[in-house]
């Protein structure tokens, strides 16, 4: 018998996760998968997981700090940036490592399903990709500092020390996955609509 190689979605689309197509891709199934997912392990503090789908959103809302004249589309490619992790979750980076090439051919097939479902290149332009990464790492930042018990001087060591008018006035709460996955639901809503 064959390896099963897909996943049933929430939306009743079955997700190919070797050969995914746009097709396949709803929004709702991404918000949800990802206001489930925890970052740093669910090592955080307080009773809710601080989830993929809010981070992306801070990921988004420092994009357009780092980038106020960017085109509404490469928000969008902020807020989808972790994507792939409603459907292989979250592992941080050391496990990611060790994994090897594996986990991000996976990861890069079904980015590319995404983007094209949503209106973007499949491959983002590298300026693009650099601009999401630096607030990526903005992100792990305030999130190390902030939730997962890291202090300053380890985060500046392992994510850099932002500038802090890219983090001034960011405080994190954590909040549940219902009214997470809604507010991500309608920022992606916002920018398809901006486009």
């Amino acid at each position: 018998m064959a390896a099963r190689a897909w996943q049933r979605m929430l939306s009743g689309r079955r997700l190919d996760l070797l050969d995914p197509t746009p097709m396949d891709i709803e929004i709702d199934d991404i918000a949800h998968g990802l206001a489930f997912v925890a970052r740093w392990n669910g090592q955080t503090k307080g009773d809710y997981a601080y989830s993929v789908a809010e981070h992306s959103i801070l990921v988004t809302d420092i994009h357009a700090r780092l980038a106020p004249n960017a085109p509404v589309k490469w928000r969008l490619a902020a807020l989808l940036h972790d994507a792939p992790e409603y459907v292989i979750g979250d592992m941080i980076s050391p496990v990611k490592a060790a994994v090897g090439p594996g986990y991000g051919a996976l990861d890069d097939r079904l980015a590319a399903a995404i983007h094209l479902r949503f209106g973007l290149p499949a491959a983002l332009p590298k300026t693009v990709k650099a601009t999401i990464k630096r607030a990526d790492k903005i992100s792990a930042w305030l999130e190390a500092t902030q939730l997962a018990g890291f202090t300053q001087s380890e985060a500046d060591r392992f994510f850099g020390k932002p500038d802090p008018a890219m983090t001034d006035g960011l405080t994190l709460h954590l909040r549940p996955p219902a009214q997470v996955r809604a507010d991500f639901t309608a920022r992606h809503a916002a920018l398809l609509e901006a486009l």
